[in-house]
């Protein structure tokens, strides 16, 4: 059982938007007490409240928000933060530079209302945040932020969306898997890639997803277990195949292991093993 002072946490993340990239701030906090002091911060604030009631003193108001709920408070904007009842409140929240959520639209993107009620979206966020400040990966990292950062702006904000038509999606696809394949150790940044083939990295996103179903990340993530799968196969052990591969470490390959094959990379090299005796 945790005491209530054990119950007051806050905890920072920071992940890289692409390798080399700029780092964008994660926060992960539960409190039952503590009320923020008037502040501002120099990004968008884009939180999802994951438990009990937060009030927020904002523009003049007050902003009540609950479990599922999206709150966005604008850059150099004045605001506070507490409990809205005896059970406390707990919350996700990233910070991000204008120029994240204007990758989708005509200008900078401008909230009028701080409360938003997107389920599908919350959701999307908070598991983005969860997974990345667990395994904050820098091409998993600028593969989802931007692109749910977009869809925040395009779906809630005042500025107008840029055409979702990205003419020849499956070329621009083809050219970003072979980068990816071939750079398997250090990737590319999306960021350069789309300078390369005349893109922004939002119109990157999109022709890939449109032409593969999948972001950048992902595919690459499956593609690196496929090798991976051969190195096991060879007898090559688990923390040898990841990083010859290009995951981070062997969790890192154990979680996308499992995603695609439905084991671990152990119980898969013992697997094989077991047949070949």
């Amino acid at each position: 059982m945790r005491t209530t002072d054990e119950r007051e946490q806050a905890v920072w993340t920071r992940a890289a938007l692409g390798p080399g990239g700029r780092p964008i701030d994660l926060l992960t906090a539960r409190f039952d007490r503590h009320r923020y002091a008037p502040h501002a911060h120099e990004e968008f604030t884009v939180g999802v409240c994951v438990g009990g009631s937060e009030i927020i003193d904002y523009r003049g108001g007050r902003v009540h928000a609950g479990p599922g709920s999206i709150v966005v408070l604008g850059p150099g904007e004045m605001h506070t933060g507490g409990p809205a009842a005896s059970d406390g409140y707990a919350y996700r929240a990233l910070y991000a530079g204008e120029s994240l959520l204007a990758e989708g639209t005509w200008g900078v993107p401008h909230f009028r209302e701080a409360l938003l009620d997107d389920p599908e979206l919350a959701a999307a966020l908070r598991s983005t945040h969860t997974e990345l400040s667990e395994c904050p990966d820098p091409l998993e990292a600028e593969s989802r932020i931007p692109w749910l950062l977009t869809a925040l702006a395009r779906r809630h904000s005042s500025a107008r969306p840029v055409c979702d038509t990205i003419p020849g999606a499956d070329r621009v696809a083809s050219a970003v898997r072979e980068r990816l394949a071939d750079e398997l150790l250090a990737p590319p940044s999306l960021a350069d890639l789309a300078a390369g083939l005349g893109l922004s990295r939002y119109q990157l996103l999109r022709a890939f997803r449109t032409s593969t179903g999948v972001p950048p990340y992902a595919w690459l993530a499956q593609y690196r277990v496929h090798r991976a799968r051969s190195l096991l196969d060879a007898g090559r052990r688990p923390a040898e195949a990841a990083a010859l591969v290009g995951f981070a470490d062997q969790a890192h390959l154990t979680r996308w292991f499992r995603r695609v094959l439905g084991v671990t990379p152990a119980a898969y090299r013992n697997s094989v093993q077991d047949v070949r005796r």
